[in-house]
């Protein structure tokens, strides 16, 4: 599996977390595994758990450069995506800063809708100089 679909398997269990609040990351982790919903892997795993641990610090900097908007407002396909992409870029640092963004605007450009791509893709940009 590449890690294109890596990022696409942790990208679905993390818009699906938005719809189950009270279930936890591992539950559904465990319950796409088992129903073959994905394949998983190690970088899925550690991807998906280490954006929900951070969710909150992730969540402060996406508000940051949303320029008044509440996370709240942004659909919940950009978020995931943007929780993601924002979690690479803190936490992953064998990952280019790059890399995350093409990859986070490939994958809205596959689930989002039309503007989204370029909002997420501006949002990140900002992250990146800040930064760096």
């Amino acid at each position: 599996m590449t890690r294109r679909e890596e990022r696409e398997q942790a990208f679905i269990l993390l818009f699906e977390k938005s719809f189950n609040s009270e279930t936890e990351v591992a539950e559904l982790y465990d319950f796409a595994i088992e129903n073959e919903v994905i394949t998983g892997s190690e970088f899925v795993k550690t991807l998906l758990f280490k954006t929900w641990e951070n969710v909150e610090s992730i969540d402060a900097v996406i508000e940051k450069h949303t320029k008044g908007w509440k996370v709240s407002r942004i659909s919940k396909v950009a978020l995931a995506v943007l929780r993601l992409a924002v979690c690479e870029m803190l936490y992953f640092g064998d990952i280019p800063v790059g890399v995350s963004i093409n990859e986070a605007v490939e994958l809205c450009k596959k689930y989002a809708a039309k503007d989204d791509a370029s909002f997420v893709n501006g949002l990140l940009g900002s992250v990146s100089k800040d930064n760096q």
